[in-house]
């Protein structure tokens, strides 16, 4: 791609400052050319607080990407791409997959780059730790993914509301990971969901899947944070730690860095090889989990939750 694309954020909220605006800062693909927000902005950068006056008024950026919460994210897709626009989408990329499944449609019909993205996927280690499995006869796995709503999500009720995924926000990324490693799929056979007696999402989630392989999501875990998956093979012991970010094979760390910043450079560096090459990457299979244990799952009610 000769020189840079330009590139407009649509919601200025904390993962768009945290993630999104440092990566393309660094990135020699993309030029941060316009934000849309009710709200936020990044100073320096023409904003927009209308999607529509955006797409009027700017048909020079020619990629889109959002950052919204799910649930209002299809409208603004589907308009990004009747106007030619390449589209970018964050984690979950919608609030129910038919949505998802048409606006990949439309993109394809109209030429253009759709990307639903899983930032835990490029995670330092995620690529090693399918290498290693490729020819491992999996024995069984368990995902442990427990952090703290507050400190990640600090008043966003959005996140309890219907369409906000609750602890699946984060669970997803556990299930985006564990759909890329592992050498054969595997689906839900059982789930046990705590819901706040004054939300509509889980605050915790208990899973099971085929292949001998579990789960345990939680939103309160408070000090340090837990994002490991843990697999056993017959080659050894594998472990992701640290969001899929340090491996181990057998206790020892043999790959990897402690950090989680190179994630979404490589997300912008992947959009931008997909825009090059006018395809698309739509892949729904770590949504196909959280829409099951929805659907499976036994509920159970927990203590209120306030932020």
């Amino acid at each position: 791609m000769a020189g840079k694309t330009k590139v407009a954020l649509v919601g200025i909220g904390k993962i768009a400052l945290d993630q999104h605006v440092p990566a393309i800062a660094a990135s020699p693909d993309w030029e941060l050319a316009a934000t849309v927000s009710r709200k936020g902005n990044v100073p320096g950068i023409p904003a927009f607080t209308d999607f529509a006056a955006f797409l009027a008024e700017r048909p020079d950026v020619p990629v889109v990407s959002l950052c919204m919460p799910p649930v209002p994210r299809f409208d603004y897709a589907e308009a990004a791409l009747l106007a030619g626009r390449h589209v970018m989408l964050e984690k979950p990329p919608g609030a129910t997959l038919a949505e998802v499944h048409a606006l990949e449609a439309l993109a394809r019909d109209r030429g253009l780059t759709l990307f639903a993205t899983w930032h835990s996927r490029m995670a330092h280690a995620v690529a090693p730790a399918r290498a290693w499995l490729k020819d491992a006869t999996i024995k069984s796995a368990h995902i442990t993914w427990r952090e703290d709503v507050r400190k990640w999500h600090p008043g966003q009720d959005w996140v309890f509301e219907p369409g906000g995924m609750g602890v699946f926000d984060p669970g997803i990324n556990a299930l985006s990971i564990l759909t890329e490693i592992l050498p054969k799929p595997v689906h839900l056979t059982r789930a046990r969901l705590e819901f706040p007696e004054n939300r509509q999402t889980p605050i915790a989630a208990q899973l099971t899947f085929s292949g001998n392989v579990t789960a345990d999501f939680d939103w309160r875990q408070e000090g340090p944070q837990t994002w490991d998956i843990a697999v056993t093979t017959d080659k050894g012991e594998l472990a992701l730690r640290m969001g899929g970010n340090v491996l181990e094979i057998d206790g020892k760390p043999v790959a990897g860095e402690n950090t989680i910043m190179g994630e979404y450079p490589l997300l912008y560096t992947r959009m931008a090889d997909l825009v090059a090459a006018r395809q698309s990457d739509v892949d729904l299979s770590p949504m196909v989990h959280v829409a099951d244990a929805m659907t499976l799952g036994e509920r159970a009610s927990t203590a209120a939750f306030h932020f």
